[in-house]
């Protein structure tokens, strides 16, 4: 019985190396333009949304934030050229990708117009699961707001006002930035523990609220093993202690703050977002649904749907933040 589970705990721990190899090649498989094409097919009359870069921001890209285990991670900022005095509320943007592709570079368009509107925009990159598994990338975004607070003089960031954004993937953990304020075990060991990681306001774009669950396409290994799968490093049968530790509605309490859901008609994509509604009603915190009838699943990134996402993110932000 003891070799066995021995053995059991071996291949376990080989099968994680396996998936997620610090130098293992990145996976290009989700790109703005593959996408596209894969989406033109059943939406001719869409287009890639790439705006102007607008006059009166600055941007800096490649800017360094947190070296792990000799891994150096960076992030972009767009921000306001005109200073504050009270400074200019900050959002950390976090592309999706299922945890295991995509780029901060997604974020850009969405980015640049947010500080033409007065917000401080960080786009941050974070590990994927073909170099480590959950909750490595929770533990990389904690850094990076703990980041955009300890360098907020540089910035012109108001601190008490950071909000999250993210669309798939990366909405997912947005909402559970927000939903874990506070807890410490999501903390990670990035460092800049001097400064809080906790979110004022959440924006998630199409991304799940809970793993399993009846609303929950995610997990499903039939055909192999899923993004989520991959993510986790076991499957949800083997460690749903993992998947339910995960979900952002395994986490609402009074210290979450007002989120925004912004949807495609992909009703998969937004699992547990009705229960998450009841319970944030519960204790009287905001949220706002909004939903565009027909639209793909990675509709944030495509004309007709970009431009309104925006501002609705700006909409519901400069409510926040008004309050605040």
């Amino acid at each position: 019985m003891a070799k066995a589970l021995v053995v059991s705990l071996f291949f376990a721990v080989f099968s994680l190396q396996l998936m997620a190899q610090p130098n293992a090649p990145r996976d290009t498989s989700f790109s703005v333009y593959s996408t596209f094409i894969k989406t033109k097919k059943n939406y001719p009359d869409i287009s890639i949304a790439n705006p102007a870069t607008p006059k009166g921001i600055k941007i800096k890209t490649g800017i360094f934030y947190a070296g792990i285990n000799g891994r150096k991670l960076e992030l972009d900022i767009f921000y306001p050229a005109k200073k504050s005095k009270k400074g200019y509320p900050a959002v950390l943007m976090i592309h999706g990708g299922g945890w295991r592709s995509g780029d901060r570079s997604h974020n850009t368009p969405t980015a640049k117009l947010l500080a033409a509107n007065g917000y401080v925009a960080v786009s941050a990159e974070y590990r994927l699961s073909t170099e480590a598994t959950y909750p490595a990338a929770v533990h990389d975004l904690k850094t990076a707001v703990r980041w955009i607070r300890a360098n907020a003089k540089e910035y012109g960031v108001d601190t008490s006002k950071v909000a999250v954004w993210g669309c798939s993937a990366g909405g997912q953990l947005a909402a559970l930035l927000g939903t874990t304020n506070g807890n410490v075990k999501m903390e990670g060991n990035g460092g800049l523990k001097d400064y809080s990681s906790n979110i004022q306001a959440i924006v998630d774009v199409d991304g799940t609220l809970a793993f399993i669950h009846p609303e929950s396409g995610e997990g499903d290994d039939s055909k192999g093993k899923s993004a989520a799968t991959y993510w986790f490093g076991f499957s949800k049968t083997e460690r749903p202690d993992l998947w339910h530790e995960a979900a952002p509605l395994s986490h609402v309490s009074t210290k979450t703050p007002p989120i925004l859901f912004i949807n495609s008609s992909v009703d998969r994509m937004h699992a547990g977002r009705e229960d998450m509604i009841k319970k944030l009603n519960g204790w009287n915190i905001y949220s706002e649904v909004h939903t565009f009838s027909g639209a793909p699943h990675p509709f944030w990134l495509f004309n007709p749907w970009f431009q309104p996402t925006v501002n609705y993110t700006i909409s519901f932000l400069n409510k926040i933040f008004k309050k605040i």
